[in-house]
């Protein structure tokens, strides 16, 4: 008896439009997640302090201009940082990612290094601890802002081991959003960012010409590009950060803007 195709060639169609509906829902659902500004509807749990982990610091001379350098903050207390600020090592900075982050870091030394009633210390990632010595790859190393060490430990002990653990970032106002760079190729330093602190995506639009959201391309550090044309734009931003909530400053930029100029949006 010759088998039956045209049955089989039926139920296979079926079978496949029966597993492609799900994912024209599921599309559907993803569009369906976001309100008009751009927000979620439903939003990830605030982050919360992870548990502890084991390192090394150190300290390195600087100033508020100094401090910044590999994230592109270009004065960390203007920018919402203070000086208690910490450089990390390689394996930590995962190429600019965590700039930003927040730390409670907890000198653990037995031998008399630690300062007395003050063990520890929040402090933020600005910087990057260059390759060699304590921060080569794998090591998890915070070479802190002196005046950050001598919060909690003897100058004369030089290094330390610590306990340390993220902590939620708690910034005074908003998220700042500095524009420079030319028609042609903008960029964006986002800085005094709350709750997780480190920036994994910025997104932005306009309200005439770029009316859907544009991903930005990470420059360096907390530094984000983009060669959409935004001049004369009222501008958004959409920042996410590593536990993956985000915040929308809903134009918060007039359409008047000038490069050099810094706006804020709300916070985490």
């Amino acid at each position: 008896m010759a088998f039956p195709w045209g049955a089989l060639l039926t139920t296979t169609l079926l079978f496949l439009v029966a597993f492609s509906l799900p994912n024209a829902h599921a599309a559907e659902n993803d569009t369906n997640k976001y309100n008009k500004k751009g927000e979620l509807k439903k939003q990830r749990p605030a982050f919360a302090p992870t548990g502890w982990k084991k390192a090394k610091a150190t300290f390195y001379d600087g100033d508020s201009k100094s401090f910044g350098g590999a994230c592109g903050y270009e004065d960390v207390v203007k920018e919402g940082y203070g000086e208690d600020t910490a450089a990390v090592s390689i394996a930590m900075f995962k190429e600019g990612q965590t700039c930003g982050a927040c730390y409670e870091v907890k000198c653990a030394d037995t031998g008399g290094a630690c300062k007395k009633g003050k063990s520890s210390i929040s402090v933020t990632a600005t910087n990057l601890c260059p390759d060699g010595g304590w921060c080569s790859p794998p090591k998890e190393h915070f070479d802190l802002a002196k005046t950050a060490f001598l919060k909690i430990a003897e100058e004369k002990a030089g290094v330390i081991p610590v306990n340390y653990r993220r902590i939620p970032c708690k910034k005074k106002g908003g998220i700042r959003f500095t524009i420079t760079g030319n028609p042609h190729f903008n960029l964006i330093s986002v800085s005094n960012v709350g709750g997780a602190g480190d920036v994994i995506e910025v997104e932005v639009r306009g309200d005439k010409k770029t009316k859907n959201w544009t991903t930005m391309k990470r420059n360096w550090g907390q530094k984000w590009q983009t060669d959409v044309m935004l001049v004369g734009e009222t501008l958004s931003f959409r920042v996410r950060t590593s536990d993956r909530r985000h915040c929308i400053a809903h134009k918060v930029v007039p359409n008047t803007w000038q490069f050099g100029q810094t706006f804020e949006g709300k916070n985490f």
